[in-house]
C-alpha cells in the first residue's frame, strides 16, 4: 500500500511540474480564461485541481502549449497561397512570352517562304 501511495503522489508532482512548465512556456497572448501569471499560482496554490483547471480551460487551443517550434500556418487552399499565385502568374507570363514567340517564327518563315517564292518568280528560265 504505500508504494501505491508513493506511486500516486510521484505522479501528481509530475502532472503538477508539468501543468507549470506548460504553463510558463505557453505565449502568453494564447492562454485563455485567466492570465498566464494567475494560471501558475492557481497550479501551485491550488494544485490538483489548478493543474486540472489549466488543462480543461486555460491550456491553448492548439494543444501543443508552446513547447517546441513552431510551424508557420499554410493556407489552407492553393488559392490562399501567395508563393502558389506567385508562381502562376510567372507560368501564365512564360506561357504568354512563348505563345507570341511561336507566332513571331511562324510570321518569319511565312516572309521568308514569300520571299523565296518571289525571287524563284523573278529567275529567267528555270
Amino acid at each position: 500500500m504505500p508504494r501505491l501511495v508513493l506511486f500516486g503522489v510521484i505522479l501528481v508532482a509530475a502532472v503538477i511540474i508539468y501543468a507549470v512548465i506548460d504553463c510558463i512556456m505557453s505565449r502568453a497572448n494564447e492562454v485563455r480564461s485567466i492570465s498566464k501569471v494567475s494560471w501558475v499560482l492557481a497550479i501551485i496554490l491550488v494544485p490538483v485541481i489548478g493543474a486540472a483547471l489549466w488543462f480543461l480551460f486555460g491550456r491553448p487551443s492548439g494543444g501543443s502549449g508552446g513547447s517546441g517550434p513552431r510551424q508557420p500556418r499554410r493556407p489552407s487552399a492553393p488559392d490562399d497561397d501567395p508563393d502558389f499565385l506567385r508562381n502562376l502568374e510567372i507560368r501564365r507570363r512564360q506561357e504568354q512570352k512563348e505563345a507570341e514567340l511561336k507566332a513571331r517564327e511562324a510570321e518569319l518563315r511565312a516572309r521568308e517562304e514569300q520571299q523565296d517564292r518571289r525571287s524563284d518568280d523573278g529567275k529567267p528560265g528555270a
